[in-house]
């Protein structure tokens, strides 16, 4: 017996709409409109979802798209969506863009310096990851920079990119007197960082902040005291994972002084 197709959900059934209203076999690329969500839900007679972008950001970095637009792509390449401008999108074929943590990579204890009432009532995974980073100052030990944080949440206008946003800013400076600007995406457990976004921060930066060295930042989530953090570097066969390191929080009452020393004696 052949496969049977789930049951498509609100926000998958407008996309797959506008998927196929666009495509052609063949096509490598295409835009589309926001304005597009609308008339599709009336259009399938269903409820026009209340935050339109939200539908967009779900499948950019939440959630698979739909089998009915995945299969589309060529053997080895995916589906992206990408901001094209206010207000417009557009499907790509590229190579797949999701960052995924090496699970052989050795683990490194830090003491935990994240204040109580921080880890008590953080809203989201993504606040409480980005209060661990800023109490534990895990982007100066994995830069090997002095880190500041500048502004959360900084969001700007691009051209022919439309508006985006980065989760935090960081600028730090090195043993040299270089100036630097680390912007960070940090994800939850079930969520994935993509390139896209990479692409996205380095192009904020290079229009915010063009006499700094840029260098993109992700964290996340492996479990709810282990965090992954990548650092990229553009290339020309776009951008790439420099360093990834995975930390390991642990309580001050559970440090071993000795087994730290040991760590770094020569043998």
């Amino acid at each position: 017996m052949g496969k049977k197709m789930r049951t498509l959900n609100k926000y998958e059934k407008i996309l797959v709409q506008i998927f196929n209203n666009h495509f052609k076999t063949g096509m490598t690329e295409f835009e589309f409109d926001r304005i597009e969500f609308s008339a599709v839900a009336q259009e399938l007679k269903i409820t026009e979802p209340k935050n339109l972008g939200d539908l967009i950001y779900s499948f950019r970095f939440r959630t698979n798209l739909p089998e009915e637009i995945s299969k589309t792509a060529p053997e080895g390449k995916i589906w992206r969506i990408q901001l094209a401008g206010k207000g417009h999108y557009k499907f790509s074929i590229s190579d797949e863009d999701k960052i995924i943590p090496n699970k052989l990579l050795e683990e490194i204890n830090i003491p935990d310096s994240t204040p109580g009432l921080i880890s008590l009532y953080a809203y989201s995974d993504e606040q409480a990851l980005l209060a661990i980073l800023r109490y534990n100052r895990l982007l100066d030990i994995f830069t090997g920079k002095t880190c500041y944080s500048l502004q959360n949440h900084l969001r700007t206008s691009i051209k022919e990119i439309g508006q985006i946003e980065t989760d935090e800013i960081y600028v730090g400076i090195d043993s040299q007197g270089a100036h630097f600007v680390f912007p960070v995406q940090a994800k939850g457990k079930s969520d994935k960082v993509g390139l896209v976004q990479i692409e996205q921060d380095y192009a904020l930066c290079e229009a915010k902040f063009p006499n700094l060295n840029c260098i993109p930042i992700a964290a996340q989530f492996l479990s709810k005291d282990l965090i992954a953090l990548f650092s990229f570097t553009k290339t020309n066969d776009g951008f790439r994972i420099s360093s990834e390191k995975h930390y390991r929080l642990i309580p001050t009452e559970e440090v071993s002084v000795e087994d730290f020393f040991k760590k770094y004696l020569p043998k």
